[in-house]
């Protein structure tokens, strides 16, 4: 179960059903992320990308604070039935595009779209090339805006602080938030 810990929707739950295979992030953790996007962004005026968006945990919290362009980025097709159903629901579907894509295929395309916020929850497993590959795709394909953040959930075992493009990581339990931004050089491309 996961509950809306702000905005409009606050303390809305949502029961996933028992067989789906998700781990959505913690109330603490995602309140101490908002806390942090909250100091830089008025989120009712960013556009923000959830990629690997599993249920949608995210998404429903970025649209409930008043973010009106969000794209979710999932592959499982039980899961974005899931997420377009919840947006019945809650009332969100005009704020939330759901894309049911392989999430690497989304980023190797090449966008016009830009986004100020991308989140990204990949499986705790998935294997350090593939974290190279995700975050070398969306830092090189114009997706991030000038002033936007690459957010990573990750394993606190992991440690991606030597990328060229890293800013700064923050623990919260077992997981990890890592921020990435463009460099002065990827600005100007």
């Amino acid at each position: 179960m996961i509950r809306i810990i702000a905005g409009k929707l606050k303390g809305r739950r949502i029961l996933a059903p028992r067989h789906f295979e998700v781990r959505p992030t913690t109330d603490f953790a995602k309140e101490a992320l908002f806390s942090i996007i909250n100091h830089q962004y008025l989120i009712q005026e960013i556009s923000v990308l959830d990629l690997f968006a599993g249920i949608g945990s995210m998404s429903y919290e970025f649209a409930s604070r008043g973010c009106k362009d969000i794209t979710s980025v999932e592959i499982n097709g039980k899961h974005v039935k899931f997420i377009l159903d919840t947006l019945k629901v809650l009332d969100l579907r005009n704020e939330v595009n759901v894309v049911k894509q392989d999430v690497f295929s989304f980023i190797e395309k090449k966008s016009h779209k830009t986004y100020d916020i991308i989140f990204a929850d990949p499986p705790f497993e998935m294997e350090d090339k593939e974290y190279e590959k995700l975050l070398t795709s969306v830092l090189t394909h114009n997706f991030l805006s000038k002033r936007g953040r690459f957010i990573l959930e990750h394993n606190t075992r992991k440690d991606l602080s030597a990328h060229p493009d890293f800013i700064e990581s923050r623990k919260y339990g077992n997981i990890r938030f890592s921020f990435f931004g463009l460099t002065e050089e990827e600005d100007n491309r």
